[in-house]
């Protein structure tokens, strides 16, 4: 896969190079040797490795003999290095280039390069010892000796290229949980912090070495743009609905009779009543089946029953999921046709490739399958890796934030789906068995709302069924536990307000999640009601997902008309802080206003209460200020600002995202007043001066008559 600036390091491909050379001034210095190792997802790929001996042109000298010993008689029947470029060239390509104070390998090859008149085309490139000085300031020193034994690195052929080449690429391995914890989690990120240490160390410039960084990630460049369009359609605003069954026992005749009067190309194949068909117990009968069957029977094959042709299970895709999703899916499954399901996972419609025709995209529509077909991490984080890119190339092609966030959120319930699979089969493998009952995992917060930013962390819970076995909390934990690990190594990291399935306030069986609402509902302050909140935004994307569906239902029929528990909810998000001055400036903090601080929170906030009081029964944002608007109780107005304000918000906090994660800089809900055009300053103040009256808004709708 070809390095971007938003790969995660788990997911990296690169090689790890390794140099010893006729002396220690990168400016005079010759190759005698070059070595390299390909890391593949962050590992070192034993079966791919590359060295060569160089005939330096000069005597090499008897102090560099002694230290990699490699004398004149090794080296006399060794190629010049313009003979072995090509060779050397071809194993390194254009990949990220990885090695213990790499800045000396790379001048040394450049100049090499200078001295052959070949073109020198930089790589970009990170530093071991830099990125060990990044995590582990204390260190005496970072020596490849001394970050090895810190890191219990076995160093094997010390001072020959191959084996330094193997032990940088062992200490690269070794320091991605490392940097990870501090933070630093792409390729961008990395390369940034090698920069700036690099830039620091005054003595390896003086010396020659090459700056790192100070280059240009290659891109992906698709043949044209994709459409949007797949990105803004959900899959129920193009399915067929009702979905059309057949009977299992019902003839072939009577299946193509049936297709041609409703003008259907596939049939699902269920036995019994049809709402309740689920995929896993369903079949399908395509066209292309009907025509298969005559053509190897004849016409007997109008008299076969069908559950002979059918193919099983269903292969399917959710109702609420954007279209890019289903043209990936039959992709990767080489079908042609899906079963649509509904929040309970019923069958309620088909989408067929023709469906789907004149909203498909080229290049990067393939990533939303990507996703949930990841074997494991490395594959989830290179699939996660292209989403801030889609979402980037999307929004300078005229997607809005809120769309744009609506397909980020996506992709984090996806992830978090295929977490929980992937922690389940951990859990198989490691001998503590299949769940021990019925059970769900849900998202919560903006990316069950359809809101998610950049900026983001893991908020999830789990709800297992009534009647659980005794002992099976302790399965459920240690679940838990596997899914925020696998999140936070792909790049979504712990809640640091610990709302986590991991966590035993965020997991439990039906009866104890009930007896949680019914405390919440009853409690008086708002520091009994702190994160309870986003509970109301729960979204289930994994297991028995009705399990969980229901028990937001009963939530939100329990809160139905409490103005006062609405009330204090508000109360525990502190709404805003203002984001004006007193002559109406944009009030900033080194140049930059938080807009999550300053009004998005409090609008999304306030939606929220709003709902769960007057039992608007929704997720979004915007569907939630919709749904009180349609109750008439008046402020019409202050609602559209607020959402016209919400969009706004959207907008400039994933420009800014998108500008931050491409420098390197951890993307975070702070934007850069100074970068906005005098049009987007203009939106900006009317957005914060419509948050202002929020409070107020607030209380008129919940206790006005």
């Amino acid at each position: 896969m070809v390095a971007t600036d938003v790969t995660p390091l788990i997911a990296l491909d690169a090689v790890v190079i390794d140099t010893e050379t006729t002396g220690l001034d990168a400016r005079k210095a010759r190759l005698v040797e070059f070595a390299g190792v390909r890391l593949r997802a962050g590992r070192i790929d034993s079966a791919s490795s590359y060295r060569t001996l160089l005939r330096p042109g000069e005597p090499i000298p008897d102090v560099a003999v002694r230290i990699h010993g490699i004398d004149d008689g090794k080296v006399a029947d060794a190629p010049e290095f313009a003979a072995a470029w090509p060779a050397i060239s071809g194993f390194i390509r254009r990949d990220v280039l990885i090695g213990h104070l790499i800045g000396f390998d790379l001048a040394v090859l450049q100049r090499e390069c200078n001295r052959s008149g070949i073109a020198w085309q930089p790589s970009a490139a990170l530093c071991t010892a830099r990125l060990a000085q990044a995590v582990a300031p204390q260190l005496g020193g970072y020596s490849l000796e001394q970050v090895a034994t810190w890191l219990d690195v076995e160093i094997s052929g010390r001072h020959s290229a191959l084996g330094d080449a193997g032990t940088a690429g062992r200490i690269f391995a070794a320091l991605i949980p490392h940097l990870r914890d501090r933070g630093i989690r792409t390729l961008a990120e990395a390369v940034r912090v090698c920069r700036s240490l690099s830039e620091a160390t005054t003595a390896q410039s003086d010396a020659g070495w090459s700056e790192l960084g100070r280059i240009s990630f290659p891109e992906e460049t698709p043949d044209r743009q994709p459409d949007i369009e797949p990105y803004r359609q959900h899959v129920r605003s193009v399915m067929h609905a009702p979905a059309a069954f057949i009977e299992p026992s019902a003839l072939v005749g009577a299946a193509l009779e049936s297709m041609m009067r409703r003008k259907v190309s596939s049939l699902f194949v269920f036995a019994g009543d049809n709402t309740a068909a689920r995929p896993d117990a369903t079949g399908i009968i395509t066209e292309r089946d009907l025509l298969r069957s005559v053509s190897v029977s004849g016409s007997t094959a109008l008299t076969l029953p069908v559950r002979q042709i059918m193919s099983q299970p269903l292969a399917s895709i959710p109702a609420d999921a954007l279209s890019y999703l289903a043209i990936g899916r039959m992709n990767r499954l080489r079908v042609r046709h899906l079963g649509v399901t509904d929040a309970a996972g019923h069958i309620v419609g088909a989408v067929s490739a023709r469906d789907l025709l004149r909203l498909r995209a080229e290049g990067a529509i393939e990533l939303g399958d990507e996703i949930d077909a990841a074997k494991d991490v490395p594959e989830l984080g290179r699939a996660w890796a292209k989403l801030a890119r889609v979402a980037a190339g999307l929004t300078a092609d005229g997607m809005s934030g809120r769309e744009v966030a609506a397909l980020v959120s996506q992709g984090v319930n996806g992830l978090t789906r295929r977490a929980a699979a992937l922690a389940e089969a951990v859990m198989i493998a490691g001998g503590q068995g299949a769940a021990p009952c019925a059970y769900a995992v849900a998202v919560l917060g903006s990316a069950a709302r359809g809101e998610s930013l950049l900026a983001m962390d893991q908020d999830n819970a789990l709800v297992f069924a009534d009647g659980a076995p005794a002992g099976a909390d302790r399965w459920f934990q240690t679940l838990g536990v596997h899914l925020a690990d696998i999140l936070h190594q792909v790049g979504v990291p712990y809640c640091q307000g610990g709302l986590m399935a991991k966590n035993p306030l965020w997991r439990g069986d039906v009866a104890t999640w009930r007896q949680r609402i019914a405390d919440w509902i009853g409690s008086s302050t708002p520091q009994d009601l702190l994160a309870v909140d986003i509970f109301f935004d729960l979204r289930p994307v994994y297991g028995e997902v009705a399990l969980a569906d229901r028990l937001w239902r009963e939530a939100f029929a329990a809160a139905r008309g409490q103005a006062d528990f609405a009330k204090l909810l508000i109360e525990t998000t502190g709404m805003v802080e203002p984001g004006r001055t007193w002559y109406g400036g944009i009030r900033t903090v080194q140049g930059r206003i938080d807009l999550k601080k300053a009004g998005l929170f409090g609008i999304v906030s306030v939606a929220r209460a709003l709902a769960i009081c007057h039992h608007v029964i929704e997720r979004a944002t915007p569907a939630r200020l919709e749904g009180i608007k349609a109750l008439r109780r008046g402020l019409e107005a202050d609602l559209d600002a607020l959402l016209e304000a919400q969009g706004t918000f959207l907008d400039l906090i994933l420009r800014q995202q998108f500008a931050d994660i491409a420098a390197g800089i951890p993307a975070t809900n702070r934007v850069e007043v100074r970068r906005l055009s005098r049009r987007e300053r203009v939106r900006l103040g009317a957005a914060l001066k419509a948050v202002e009256p929020l409070r107020e808004v607030a209380h008129d709708l919940l206790f006005g008559e």
